[in-house]
């Protein structure tokens, strides 16, 4: 007979802890956490800190409010600043993407980690503690980081250590009190570049309600005039929006607005996580799609062949790395660095349509460009073609040795029958 979600709790065996930092969302995980801290672990003293890496005021005040029913009141460390100049910029030069994913909340899962691990050591904890599934991905980016930057504390995981389903934390959440505010199994993941819907929950058979999405308006139900802006690029980074100057953060609250509203930033796609399992995964990203996509053109734009074979490479791992939670692994240090030093030619001003999903770019323009028509086109006499004959010659060459070799070894094919 199956225990119920009490009974497994009373069944392992945990270690006990006298002072102990929470990550705290105010989701369903890490409330949940807080409460079996103080009934399993014996905390004595529980200190929930609650990172903003831009999940909105909103949702800030949410986990507060649920705090304040569960009789706690949060830390709250803002890194929306950091998040934005020292890690998106990053993911941006990269044109950070995972498989399809746009590299986002294994970002913050390692921000949110140094900063809690940070205050735990100042504060004198000696454990740390977070809502990690044992099946998802942020276990592992959490622990590692937890362990850099506090290599000597304890990690408590109390989902993962009472091997609990998601339906067995509701129930427990109904049995102790917490309160529940998931509109779809799973939750979801909100930060300003990308936000990730009811990870792990979703199968095959899985409808999305239309009251999920944040930003994204069905291409169906998307206006039927197209909306054209501008954007301009220093340094590989979005720096103005139709002419005005601005920070990141700015363009990408408004290209998410603008973006969401026609049509784009849904995607829904297969992934595979860091323990090589795959799930059906739903996000939402209109500003990472629109950026990333210029970037990525703009890049064609302005670099060398050999840069952009090369950077495709570096790109792949450093998603990688930083997917599987590395982000401060000495290699993804060296990658930014290759990154960075390719980036200081990426100017340029787009302008872009968007309409019903699909992104239109109607103009490039870069003083920085390797894009010169007068040489290039066939209709310029910018250099005489004849000298492309001998060289052509000795491109063919190779391939002439190779036929050659084939022929011979077909004539010794034939003599020995």
């Amino acid at each position: 007979m199956a225990l119920s979600p009490l009974e497994k709790i009373q069944a392992v065996e945990v270690p006990k802890y006298r002072k102990v930092a929470l990550a705290y969302s105010g989701g369903l995980d890490s409330a949940l956490c807080l409460v079996l801290l103080r009934e399993k672990y014996g905390a004595e003293e529980i200190i929930p800190i609650t990172v903003d890496v831009g999940q909105g005021q909103d949702e800030v005040e949410q986990s507060f409010k649920k705090a304040e029913v569960l009789g706690v009141e949060p830390l709250l460390i803002d890194a929306k600043s950091e998040f934005t100049n020292e890690w998106l910029t990053k993911a941006i030069r990269a044109n950070s993407s995972y498989n399809g994913y746009p590299v986002s909340t294994s970002m913050t899962r390692q921000l949110i980690a140094a900063k809690v691990a940070q205050k735990a050591v100042e504060l004198g904890c000696d454990a740390l503690a977070e809502g990690s599934s044992g099946k998802g991905n942020d276990q592992y980016r959490m622990h590692k980081v937890f362990k850099y930057f506090a290599p000597q504390l304890g990690i408590i995981v109390p989902v993962r250590d009472f091997d609990l389903t998601r339906t067995e934390e509701m129930e427990l959440c109904e049995h102790y009190g917490v309160p529940v505010t998931e509109i779809i199994v799973g939750g979801d993941d909100k930060t300003m570049w990308c936000r990730s819907i009811a990870s792990g929950g979703i199968t095959l058979e899985t409808e999305l309600p239309d009251n999920i999405w944040l930003w994204y308006t069905p291409p169906q139900k998307a206006p039927d005039d197209p909306y054209t802006f501008t954007i301009e690029f220093e340094a590989g980074i979005p720096v103005a929006l139709n002419g005005q100057k601005m920070p990141l953060e700015d363009i990408i609250d408004q290209l998410n607005v603008i973006g969401g509203k026609h049509g784009i930033g849904k995607i829904d796609m297969f992934e595979d996580g860091i323990m090589d399992l795959k799930s059906r995964e739903i996000y939402e990203a209109p500003a990472a799609t629109i950026i990333l996509t210029i970037h990525r053109d703009l890049e064609q734009f302005t670099l060398t062949k050999d840069e952009i074979q090369f950077k495709k490479i570096v790109d792949a791992q450093w998603a990688y790395k930083v997917y599987h939670g590395e982000w401060f692994h000495p290699l993804k240090k060296a990658l930014d660095a290759f990154i960075a030093e390719t980036q200081s030619v990426v100017n340029g001003e787009y302008t872009v349509q968007l309409y019903k999903g699909n992104i239109d770019i109607l103009k490039r323009k870069s003083d920085t460009g390797l894009f010169f028509p007068d040489v290039r086109s066939i209709s310029s006499a910018s250099f005489n073609q004849q000298l492309c004959g001998p060289t052509a010659q000795i491109w063919g060459l190779p391939f002439e040795l190779l036929a050659r070799r084939e022929k011979e070894s077909k004539k010794v094919g034939a003599a020995s029958e």
